[in-house]
This record gives structure tokens, C-alpha cells and sequence, in this order.
């Protein structure tokens, strides 16, 4: 492709969806300076990857999936390298340290900071990750089934279910904040029997 002509695909298909890019990449690292390497990476891919984009199609479900590409192969070394710790490190302490590094960091499922008090964020960081990544793409960036289908690689039916599951999982973990800011469950749940009893 003509260097030109690549140019302008950046700048008129690619670049103005950055930011999506950045929340779906923050929501699946929960690290700010972790997303930003991440939507680099992808735009590094996207320009490696050039030719194979058709000017015209959906340019955002495109970057999706080299962004989730880039993020998957980013865990894979991550889990093929050591552990390094310091030679002050108290050697009793370094199996949990390794476990503890394993179960959070690596595995992307760590707990967004409480101090900011953002519940839902919360809720969406105690999600599995193939359940956040799919409310993000779906009821954060808009993206259609179809896809979403097509960036995860996955039958359309396991997106729908997908999204119905994890929709449900945010409503359990939600609902006692709902509750606290005066919110009913008006589908005769225990919401609304909890707060007719008061």
C-alpha cells in the first residue's frame, strides 16, 4: 500500500477510535500505563498490518482484535518468564509472592482501587474476564454482536449468552449499591421486599 494512502486510512478510520481502544484495553489490564502500552502496540500492529484492512469496513471491531491479540500474546510471556525477586527478599516469603503475583497481577483479575468508589468499576474488575471484556465491547463501546462475534472468534450464540451471563453477574454484584441509592426491583425480587419492609 502506497505510504499516502496508509496515512489517511490512519487518520480518517483508524485514529478516531483511540479512545475506545483505551478503555477496552484498561478494562482488561486495569493499569493505566499497561492500557497505553497496549492501544501503542495495537496501532504498531495495525501499521504492520496494513494491507489486510479494507478501507471502509468496521475499523473499530478490526483494532479490537489486534489490541486482544496483542494483549493475549503479552500474557503468554509474561507467564513463560521467572519470577525475579530481590536478593534482600525474605526466602520464606517468596512462594506467596509468587503465588500472590500469579493469582492478580498476571491474571489481569486484580481489584480496582476502592478509594476512587467507583462501584461499578468494581463490579466490572470482579468479572472473569471473558464476561468483562464482552460488556465492554457490547454495553461500553457499542459493538454488535455480529462483531463482537467476529473479534473473539466466537459462535454468535456463546456471544448472547455471554452477555446475558455476565449482565446478570453485574446486577448480583450491583445490587446492594442500587438499593443504598434508592433503587427498586419492581420484577418482585428481594429488592422491593427489602424496602417495603422498612
Amino acid at each position: 500500500m502506497e505510504p499516502q494512502k496508509a496515512r489517511n486510512i490512519f487518520a480518517e478510520e483508524l485514529f478516531p477510535h483511540i479512545e475506545a481502544l483505551k478503555t477496552y484495553a484498561y478494562h482488561l489490564t486495569y493499569d493505566e500505563a499497561e492500557a497505553d502500552d497496549l492501544v501503542q502496540e495495537t496501532y504498531l500492529n495495525a501499521h504492520k498490518a496494513i494491507n489486510s484492512f479494507i478501507p471502509g469496513t468496521n475499523a473499530k471491531a478490526w483494532l479490537f482484535r489486534i489490541l486482544r491479540n496483542a494483549y493475549i500474546n503479552g500474557y503468554r510471556k509474561k507467564t513463560r518468564q521467572p519470577p525475579i525477586f530481590s536478593i534482600e527478599e525474605d526466602p520464606q516469603k517468596a512462594g506467596t509472592y509468587t503465588a500472590n503475583k500469579v493469582g492478580s497481577d498476571d491474571l489481569r483479575k486484580t481489584i480496582f482501587d476502592k478509594s476512587l468508589g467507583d462501584e461499578v468499576t468494581k463490579a466490572l474488575s470482579e468479572l472473569p474476564e471473558e464476561f468483562r471484556e464482552i460488556i465492554v465491547m457490547c454495553d461500553i463501546e457499542d459493538l454488535t454482536y455480529d462483531e463482537i462475534s467476529k473479534t473473539l472468534d466466537l459462535p454468535l450464540g456463546t456471544v448472547r449468552s455471554r452477555i446475558f451471563r455476565a449482565r446478570n453477574m453485574l446486577k448480583a454484584l450491583l445490587k446492594n449499591y442500587a438499593t443504598g441509592l434508592g433503587y427498586k426491583d419492581y420484577r418482585g425480587g428481594d429488592t422491593e421486599k427489602e424496602s417495603s419492609q422498612e
